[in-house]
Formats: structure tokens, sequence, C-alpha cells
């Protein structure tokens, strides 16, 4: 089994429900087999597994990056709906609208952390910072997501949703 299949088999789903945080569902299962397409091709570092992880954790952020920048180059289309939507929708559409409204790199290293389950370490590495720029923007970034998703979770607790978002 070569380098790149190893790696395909231990990190494949951390890097698709992280694709899938940024560029949505449908786009996350193409942009990760282009994450490890590129990993295919170039030579894997010889690092340890946490350099290995930032390393494809890397590769898949700037392909979201490049990939989101392409899409508003483009335009984005919304659907519409008529009717309202249950308590879980109208919190995962909550979610994402704050998500949005965050600063590009305080919601790259939140959801580096919550999506993908990536270290302190890991995550400064995957985006060249330092762990205490780390710790300060994914403080931020959770401060900022208990402010505008505050009345959401309330509502979304009176109807019986739970949220596992970690403090």
């Amino acid at each position: 089994m070569s380098d790149a299949d190893v790696l395909f088999a231990a990190h494949r789903d951390r890097i698709f429900r992280y694709l899938c945080r940024i560029v949505g569902h449908g786009d996350a299962g193409e942009l990760t087999q282009e994450v490890f397409l590129r990993v295919a091709r170039g030579p894997v570092p010889s690092a340890d597994e946490t350099g290995r992880r930032a390393w494809i954790f890397r590769i898949a952020r700037n392909l979201a990056l490049n990939h989101v920048r392409d899409d508003r180059r483009r335009g984005e289309t919304m659907a519409l709906t008529d009717h309202a939507a249950p308590p879980t929708q109208e919190l995962a559409t909550a979610l994402n609208e704050a998500l949005g409204s965050l600063a590009s790199a305080d919601r790259d290293v939140f959801l580096l952390r919550e999506a993908a389950g990536l270290s302190y370490d890991e995550i400064a590495a995957t985006c060249d910072i330092t762990a205490d720029a780390v710790r300060s923007r994914l403080h931020r970034a959770r401060q900022q997501l208990r402010g505008m998703l505050g009345n959401v979770l309330h509502d979304a607790r009176f109807h019986g949703v739970k949220w596992h978002g970690r403090s």
C-alpha cells in the first residue's frame, strides 16, 4: 500500500467533513477527490503523522478557498422556499450564515478544529500561523458564533434540538 493510500484511508472522512462545511455537501466530494489526487501525484513529506495531517489539510484548505473565491466570481444561486423550515433546518441555515460572516481566517481555524478535529499545532501548521494565534482566532470565532446564534440556539433547545458545539 502506498503512502497516498494510507493517507487516504486515514484522513478522507475528516477532509470530507471539513470541506462540507466550507463548500457544501455537493462540492465536497469532488474537492476531496482532488485533495487526494494531489497527494498521490506529489511526494509525501517525510514528517511525523501530525506534519502529514497538516500538509493534507493545507491542500484541502487551499482548494476550498480557491473554490469559494471562484464561486463568488460566478455569483451564487439560492433556492427560495414558501414554507417554514423545521428547527433543525433553521439551525443549520443560521449556522452556515454565521460561519459565512466570520473572517475567513477565523472560520478556517474554527472548522479545522470543530469539523476536522485537528489539534492546535496541526491547525497552526496548516494555516501557517502560531498555536497562540490559533487559540486567539478560535476564541474569537466561538464568541462571535455564540453572539450570532444565541437566539437560534435558544429556540432550537425550546423545540428539543440538541446542540453539540464545544465551549
